[in-house]
């Protein structure tokens, strides 16, 4: 097909689909059967036209749909309607892009930046066709996929070429500059892009690119993290139950850098109101709504008011904040006989593991490590974790602490202060006692509470050295012969304790606060 003009490869394109599309319409809406599948409807398309084709000015060619039913139904679940998409691939020509993948393939995007169609191989398109069973399985168990959503697999005959196409959800949109494009696989083996790619205007990198690039990954708030790698994983496990191996995963890189936001806002602004209907919304189509559904932005990583375009926000290591788009691609690789030698011929020539083409289970692991631990990341410093708050708050009560341990100590050395100078008038209170002994009409002016527990923390041998008898006069004496002053401040301060703050209960209340800190 490439000796086939391109003008005329989309010419046939477009009313090929124009006729099948509208021609569907007329069979009524059922059940998808397992023979659905299978089926292959053809039209001839001559120049001149006929009485069901319109006339041309292309060569003659026929057309050929497959699972014409199957993949109506696939549209129809992704919301889009017959005249929609009739709109978005016939209404202007297609664009064909100038970035072709490693196997040759043509690629043409609607005007309207929806859709996109690839040339495939005859083993591929056979590959899909065996695969729809399956892959209608898993849409209808989660519409919520970073797979390629197919929307249609057609043929184009013209002159004995056969040109098998595939209509698919567009990753990439063209509104929105692209500042880097990463092809990543997780593999390492000559995992770099050719000088000749270096220098194309947009050029594609790969694997040891980015870890160049990107060193330290991209970063995401913790819920859309999540998100995307739990919707990585049941991809990863449906291409392995499939036996699917050696498939990408494309991502476009925007930065919303505020001088180039500027340019391309307006630039992307024009392009989307100029070229995107307003009746054209294809579900599930974004790489947000692919991972986690609308209405659950990163807020937390974009807060101005931005475009986004269904792109996934996120942070570079550099803080730069960036839009997200991506898609995992060229699913249509099965791990079949011509696939098992050329890993066992790079195996012997360098490392087996490293190589892209692998064994599906090892494959689909290898790819998994290599997203989650070089490619995506978690934001760490958007929440603060609990080992954080539970530094804070010992560094609050550290410093509460060291506040009520200071004013504590301060108001027991006034006390302590207060006591000594209490103490010196003791011996004026211990004559007047004795003095008492001969007025009993008197008696002995009692200590305050507080004098009598300065008593207990003051006293000394010395100041009771001195001979004291028992006497009825004083209230507080012992049947034991004790000294009374001793027996008296003994018992006063029991009650004094049990009523009112003492000293001693200050320094329990230092004690206490610096085992709460400890």
């Amino acid at each position: 097909f490439m000796q086939t003009a391109s003008s005329a490869i989309k010419g046939a394109i477009q009313l090929g689909i124009g006729y099948t599309v509208g021609n569907l319409t007329s069979k009524p809406d059922r059940d998808v059967l397992m023979q659905d599948f299978y089926v292959v409807e053809s039209v001839f398309l001559p120049s001149e036209g006929s009485n069901l084709t319109p006339a041309h000015h292309y060569p003659d060619f026929r057309f050929k749909t497959y699972a014409p039913l199957a993949f109506r139904y696939f549209r129809e679940l992704f919301g889009i309607k017959p005249d929609d998409y009739l709109y978005s691939i016939c209404s202007e020509p297609l664009i064909e892009l100038s970035n072709p993948g490693a196997s040759g393939s043509l690629f043409f995007v609607t005007s309207d930046d929806e859709f996109i169609i690839k040339t495939v191989q005859h083993k591929e398109a056979e590959f899909l066709q065996k695969l729809l069973p399956g892959y209608y399985m898993n849409l209808n168990q989660n519409p919520r996929t970073l797979l390629p959503k197919f929307y249609g697999l057609y043929c184009v005959q013209s002159g004995g070429i056969n040109i098998r196409i595939v209509v698919m959800n567009n990753v990439l949109p063209r509104a929105l500059r692209m500042h880097f494009t990463y092809d990543l696989k997780g593999s390492t083996y000559k995992r770099r892009a050719s000088r000749k790619e270096r220098e194309k205007a947009n050029p594609t990198f790969k694997d040891l690119d980015f870890l160049q690039d990107m060193h330290e990954a991209l970063y995401f708030d913790s819920e859309t993290h999540s998100a995307l790698m739990k919707t990585l994983q049941r991809d990863c496990r449906v291409l392995e139950s499939f036996k699917i191996m050696d498939y990408s995963l494309l991502l476009g890189i925007h930065v919303l850098d505020s001088n180039m936001k500027e340019k391309d806002g307006e630039c992307s602004q024009s392009t989307s109101d100029a070229k995107r209907p307003g009746g054209q919304k294809v579900l599930y189509s974004t790489a947000m709504e692919s991972i986690q559904g609308p209405g659950k932005a990163g807020d937390s990583v974009i807060t101005e008011t931005t475009n986004t375009m269904g792109g996934i926000p996120a942070k570079s290591h550099k803080g730069e904040k960036l839009l997200l788009f991506m898609g995992i691609i060229d699913i249509l690789q099965s791990y079949r006989l011509m696939k098992k030698l050329e890993h066992s011929w790079k195996a012997l020539v360098y490392d087996g593991d490293s190589v892209s083409v692998h064994r599906p289970s090892f494959y689909a692991d290898r790819f998994l490590k290599f997203m989650s631990t070089r490619v995506f990341k978690k934001v760490q410093a958007l929440r603060t974790s609990p080992s954080k708050k539970r530094c804070n708050s010992i560094a609050a009560l550290k410093a509460a602490s060291q506040e009520i341990v200071s004013t504590a100590s301060q108001e027991w050395k006034d006390e302590n202060h207060g006591i000594l100078t209490e103490g010196q008038s003791y011996s004026s209170l211990d004559e007047e006692a004795l003095s008492s002994r001969h007025r009993p009409d008197l008696v002995p002016s009692t200590p305050s509470l507080f004098e009598a527990a300065s008593l207990a923390t003051t006293i000394s041998a010395s100041s009771l050295n001195q001979p004291c008898q028992h006497d009825e006069s004083v209230p507080f004496s012992s049947s034991k012969g004790l000294p009374s002053s001793s027996t008296f401040t003994l018992e006063d301060s029991a009650i004094y304790l049990t009523s009112e703050q003492s000293t001693l209960e200050m320094e329990n209340d230092n004690a206490s606060v610096l085992d709460v800190y400890l």
